[in-house]
């Protein structure tokens, strides 16, 4: 979470001092020319979000605008990410906007005009994670229709009660509950059901896929909370043989989430370049973490059109408005060196040595 430092009128507006951090996700994503990054440092970047999430959940604070463009790194050769910008939060029961999160990372209740509250922002994450893996985002709509299209050609319509509670149904439902034909600027009609999301994502790895689709669920009393999050087997690594308890459960202990920077490597060639390619880490580093996903070639430039997930999709136009920095690392973030445990110390070693030889010396005696 962002720190304040301290804060000011300035020609009788507020002004808040924050710290001094680098370039949004959006801007990383950019830099890897949209490929995509690796589930290891996405899951770093998941321990640190959901953080955030419970630290919001413990106040009763809705973040309600959650995007790659408000999640900075805090140095540009370090995995730990801070989230920002909190002009449009409110308390869970102060609620003040109706029109509320970026369009691509918007929670169904909110476009369905439903009541939204604190599972609105664990919709963002998921959209948020969906888009770190492939480089664009999972539902690119073209408008709110096109964005509800865009959720049901994956996850099927809603379930009739979650549509009986809309008041915007008329716009996105006929008379018989069924989803209204959107056609896209390009003239593609999106049809529910049409894909599974392990095709949006082409991944294969269950954990991801399974955690993915508890922060997607259209019911947002039965999307994943963050406490639960936490305890996903994407984020400890270790299959549960029960389902991720809910709220109410017996208590688990948490893992550790990322308190302190964690180093990145040195740039080749040392230094930041003014450029967009990238280089893969050496391959003979110790323990890498290659954070470009291969076989992805997706591309998003900033403020043209490009296609959506799963090609032929309709145009997104996307505009960055991160924190316009003037230079692009010529690496991204890659992994960490490990140090190589050893069962004995070197010490041990010399005198295990010794009193081998002296056995040997008194055998031969």
């Amino acid at each position: 979470m962002v720190n304040f430092t301290h804060n000011f009128y300035f020609r009788g507006h507020l002004c808040i001092s924050t710290e001094l951090l680098d370039m949004n996700l959006y801007e990383f994503i950019k830099s890897n020319a949209f490929r995509g990054f690796s589930l290891k440092l996405i899951r770093r970047f998941t321990k640190q979000l959901l953080s955030s999430l419970n630290l919001l959940k413990q106040h009763k604070v809705i973040h309600c605008d959650l995007k790659p463009e408000n999640i900075l790194l805090r140095h540009p050769l370090h995995s730990e990410i801070k989230v920002i910008d909190f002009g449009s939060s409110c308390f869970e029961n102060e609620k003040v906007y109706t029109y509320i999160q970026s369009r691509f990372y918007r929670s169904p209740e909110v476009i369905l005009g439903m009541t939204y509250g604190m599972p609105i922002d664990m919709w963002s994450l998921g959209c948020i994670l969906a888009e770190l893996y492939t480089g664009v985002p999972i539902f690119p709509g073209e408008n709110e229709q096109e964005q509800l299209a865009c959720i049901m050609e994956v996850f099927g319509p809603p379930e009739k009660h979650l549509i009986e509670k809309s008041t915007r149904k008329k716009l996105f439902f006929d008379s018989m509950g069924k989803p209204r034909l959107t056609v896209s600027s390009k003239g593609r009609r999106r049809r529910p059901s049409s894909k599974t999301l392990q095709q949006v994502l082409k991944c294969d790895d269950e954990p991801f896929l399974d955690f993915l689709s508890r922060c997607l669920r259209w019911d947002p009393d039965r999307r994943m909370k963050p406490d639960e999050a936490i305890r996903h087997e994407f984020i400890t690594g270790q299959k549960t043989s029960v389902p991720v308890p809910h709220r109410g459960g017996s208590p688990i202990k948490r893992n550790n989430t990322i308190s302190v920077p964690r180093p990145l490597p040195e740039p080749p060639g040392g230094g930041l370049k003014a450029s967009t390619s990238l280089r893969p880490r050496d391959a003979t580093s110790i323990s890498s973490v290659s954070p470009l996903k291969p076989g992805m070639a997706s591309r998003r430039a900033s403020g043209i059109t490009a296609s959506g997930v799963g090609g032929g999709g309709a145009g997104i136009k996307r505009t960055s408005t991160g924190t316009g920095t003037s230079f692009t690392p010529s690496s991204v973030v890659s992994g960490l060196p490990r140090a190589a445990g050893r069962s004995v110390s070197s010490k041990q070693d010399a005198v295990a040595g010794a009193a081998a030889a002296m056995g040997s010396v008194g055998r031969r005696a």
